[in-house]
């Protein structure tokens, strides 16, 4: 009898590893199906032999909540290998990153590198950046199965061959195993190489050169997720590796090479993997080509038994734009021998860029100022929008057949992004400040595609600008009071001996109201015999024109033209239709908290390289020269808020007409306004937790800077109940005046805790700052049931109620005695059970029941339910046994 019982027990013990132990592989990925919805995948790799099998598992999403996913497939793969996977979905409560876990127990027994591996909880973990201002973000997808095996003294080679539906970049690393609630194995180290073990960065292979004792390893692959330079996400995939001691050779795979393609190109090649022990050699391939929607590649080798150590694979992809991506697409060769003792694989890559093709070179008209670029549409429906390039002067660059865009090498810089794909005309007036005349500008145009990759670029298109004939020099305001005064001045035009033009002459002068309108409010004729004559004065205007309206236009433009005036022959000499627009010269104004900024606003044929500030100063009513800049802003500083300001400001500028140098000096309109504080506080940023059992919600507030607060007067808190900003009606739920009042107690004694918060912060002129990150909370589950209950009329404890009902809507409660009937039952979350009989006055019999309870609660994602079941101790003092026959 002593000898049964250890033996007992250490079959028990066997039993109890053969029914626990089984988690070989695994990962966790996500799909996003609205702004904060996921559908999670997570896919298993367990020991076959094993007898421990879940049909589902536990999930915790990292916003204090647990949910389980059911299993939905079966594939039973070689070397005892099953591979599960499991799904369901679920609604984060908003903005944030999460970091998924699942756990199982436990790990396979003798795991060398995992101290007393089979004790040890298997776990796996996926980070995931939630936030719309960054767009989708679904997780990478790992399309090469975790199985391979290695042998002794020869290198092992693993590509986890993931694919970002997105097209986010990718970048792998080792890291530590994970045990439970995904902590780091305590004790944990990577497989002993007679060499290296590493995972290179880029390709994501895994080499580990070599092993040098056999048995079973498990390593884990962290495989990051990258946005315009931010990490966005990450995968960790633990997998197991055994080692065997084996005579056979893996097989290898012949040199492969990256391609480089336009859209459109048709891309073939063979893959060839040989064995030098001639088994028979299987060969297959994952990666991105074979994922795309829209035309995806195709890869098909020969039977293995065809040939001994031999085997060929054909891959074809015929592109199109809508493969035009930032990133490459990878694909996975993979070439596994069918050694009758060992399984061996070999693996090559082949990274695919696929570019998109070139728009047309652009046409080019040119005016005095700016130049008009036409080009036409893409062909290709997936382009999002076009950047201009522009530089002075051409580059002969011809572009390389795999670099997009255009290099900065080339001195070309983007000066514009067109948003649609169906506009293809821009003006290119220097950013209203227009361009420079006596150079060449050149342009290359690259189509943008939905993720920010590039095409090709252009031809290069280039084009001098047009003096106007005659060619503007000044537009001053001469007198911006009164009735008001311009001056206007031009060149005298040259080389008229060549026109059939014997004057007398006429210059045409047209006046625009604002910078760039082309209908004249007002022509002038200026008649003359003397063709020197090039000055004119605009008088008058304010009389004319309602004063305001400078104001309202920003000033007033002219243009000139010359004509013959021979009586009989009176004929244009300019070109009426490219006429040369200069403008007068006005300072935009925008007040700001003790400061005014301004902004030189014009449009003239000349370059200004200066700008003198002068300030009305009101003691003795004159302007004062108060700056100087060669910007064409300036900010005025040091003032008071709501005391008006007047200024006029004085440009030089200079421009070269058939290589003569010509130099003006313009004086501005005058301009007033009175600073005020319009600036929004920084926003703050909100924090906060929930404490179940005392029902309120803690919430803090501060700044990531302490400068922020000299300008802040006070805070507004909201709530809302839901994260789904169409759905939401907030609540202002406090408001301090009190800038040191940063915390806040939201009480809820009756109602539930979950629930979303906001802050804004005020300053003194009730400028309001952006609304802070939301901060939602969904912690608290608070309904709780006693187990003892003693309806006897002594006024304690004489009616059955929960001892914490915060947050329930309704339950389902029924109550059964312990021959299964009904004896109760409620929708009340009080429940209030008075000890009776349901429908009748009689108490039940002293004993145990048991009871089911569904409860309702809102939660962030809508109202939920949990079943609760237990028993109930009912200490009644009444011999009755109820209604029910024995």
């Amino acid at each position: 009898m002593k000898r049964i019982v250890p033996t007992i027990f250490l079959l028990l013990l066997i039993l109890n590893q053969l029914w626990a132990t089984h988690n070989r592989a695994g990962e966790i990925t996500l799909k996003q199906l609205d702004e904060f919805t996921y559908e999670i995948l997570i896919t298993t790799f367990t020991y076959t032999l094993s007898q421990a099998d879940r049909s589902s598992l536990e999930v915790q999403w990292g916003d204090n909540t647990i949910s389980t996913a059911p299993r939905i497939s079966i594939e039973k793969l070689p070397g005892n290998y099953q591979k599960n996977i499991y799904t369901t979905r679920h609604t984060f409560p908003g903005s944030g990153t999460y970091e998924i876990i699942v756990q199982d127990p436990n790990r396979n027994l003798g795991v060398k590198n995992i101290p007393n591996s089979v004790n040890v909880v298997f776990s796996i973990k996926t980070t995931i950046a939630i936030n719309p201002a960054i767009g989708t973000n679904s997780t990478p997808v790992l399309l090469s199965d975790p199985i391979d095996r290695a042998a002794l003294n020869q290198v092992f080679i693993h590509n986890p061959s993931a694919y970002d539906p997105d097209g986010d970049s990718i970048s792998y690393k080792l890291t530590v195993c994970t045990e439970e609630d995904g902590n780091p194995i305590e004790g944990y180290e990577l497989p002993y190489a007679t060499d290296t073990l590493y995972i290179d960065p880029y390709t994501g292979d895994l080499f580990w050169i070599t092993p040098d004792e056999t048995g079973i390893y498990n390593i884990a692959i962290d495989i990051e997720e990258w946005r315009e330079g931010v990490k966005i996400g990450n995968i960790v995939r633990d997998m197991q590796i055994e080692v065997f001691e084996t005579d056979n050779n893996k097989p290898y795979i012949d040199s492969l090479y990256d391609y480089c393609v336009e859209a459109g190109t048709l891309i073939e090649f063979n893959v060839v993997a040989r064995d030098y022990d001639l088994d028979s050699v299987y060969l297959n391939a994952t990666g991105g080509p074979f994922e795309v929607q829209n035309n995806p590649a195709f890869f098909d080798s020969f039977s293995p038994d065809a040939d001994f150590g031999f085997n060929e694979g054909f891959f074809k992809w015929e592109t199109n734009c809508s493969h035009v991506r930032e990133q490459d697409y990878t694909v996975v060769f993979k070439a596994e021998d069918n050694n009758p003792e060992t399984q061996l694989v070999d693996l090559k890559n082949v990274r695919i860029k696929v570019i998109g093709s070139p728009p047309d070179t652009p046409e080019l008209t040119p005016a005095s100022n700016s130049i008009t670029l036409n080009w036409d549409p893409d062909p290709c429906p997936y382009v999002t929008g076009y950047r201009i390039f522009r530089r002075e002067g051409p580059s002969g660059y011809t572009p390389d057949s795999c670099v997009t865009g255009v290099p900065s090498y080339t001195d070309y810089r983007p000066i514009t992004d067109i948003k649609r794909r169906s506009q293809t005309r821009f003006v290119d007036d220097g950013r209203g400040q227009g361009l420079n005349q006596g150079t060449e500008f050149c342009y290359m145009i690259a189509s943008i595609y939905p993720d920010g990759a590039l095409s090709l670029p252009s031809g290069e298109a280039c084009s001098p600008l047009v003096a106007g004939l005659p060619a503007l020099l000044q537009v001053s305001v001469t007198e911006d009071t009164g009735d008001g005064e311009i001056d206007v001045r031009w060149a005298m035009p040259e080389d008229l001996d060549t026109i059939p033009a014997n004057g007398p002459y006429q210059y045409v002068i047209s006046r625009s109201q604002g910078l760039y309108r082309k209908e004249s409010d007002k022509v002038f004729l200026k008649n003359t015999t003397n063709i020197s004559d090039t000055i004119f004065t605009d008088s008058n205007i304010y009389s004319e024109i309602d004063s305001n309206t400078v104001d309202t236009y920003r000033g007033y433009s002219y243009t000139i033209a010359l004509y013959n005036n021979e009586p009989g022959n009176k004929f244009p000499i300019s070109d009426t239709s490219r006429l040369e627009r200069a403008s007068s010269f006005y300072p935009d104004l925008v007040g700001e908290d003790n400061q005014i900024k301004m902004t030189m606003r014009k449009n003239v044929p000349w370059i200004n390289y200066d700008y003198t500030i002068y300030r009305l100063n009101n003691s003795v009513g004159a302007f004062d020269s108060i700056g100087y800049t060669t910007a064409p802003v300036y900010t005025d500083t040091g003032l008071k808020n709501g005391v008006e300001y007047c200024y006029r400001i004085k440009s030089t500028g200079w421009r070269i007409i058939e290589g003569d140098l010509f130099e003006n000096v313009n004086y501005s309109h005058i301009n007033c306004t009175r600073p005020i504080d319009t600036i929004r506080p920084c926003t703050p940023y909100l924090q906060g937790q929930s404490f179940c059992d005392e029902f309120y919600n803690q919430l803090n507030w501060g700044f990531l800077s302490d400068s922020c607060l000299g300008d802040v007067e006070g805070y507004e808190l909201y709530y809302n109940y839901t994260p789904n900003r169409e759905d939401r009606i907030d609540s202002l739920i406090f408001k301090t005046d009190d800038k040191t009042e940063t915390s806040y107690i939201d009480i809820k004694t009756n109602a539930s805790l979950t629930g979303c918060y906001y802050i804004i912060a005020l300053d003194s002129m009730q400028n309001r700052s952006k609304e802070s990150v939301q901060l939602c909370l969904d912690e608290c589950s608070n309904y709780v049931l006693p187990n003892v209950f003693s309806p006897n009329d002594d006024n304690t404890n004489d009616l059955y109620i929960p001892l914490k009902t915060a947050y329930v809507e309704k339950v389902d409660f029924q109550l059964f005695n312990r021959w299964g009937l009904l004896v109760f039952q409620t929708n009340d979350p009080g429940i209030q059970w008075d000890g009776k009989i349901m429908g009748t006055d009689q108490l039940v019999a002293p004993g145990v029941y048991y009871y089911i309870c569904e409860v309702f609660e809102p939660r962030l994602s809508g109202l939920e339910s949990y079943t609760l079941t237990g028993f109930i101790y009912v200490f009644s003092g009444d011999k009755n046994d109820g209604f029910i026959e024995k």
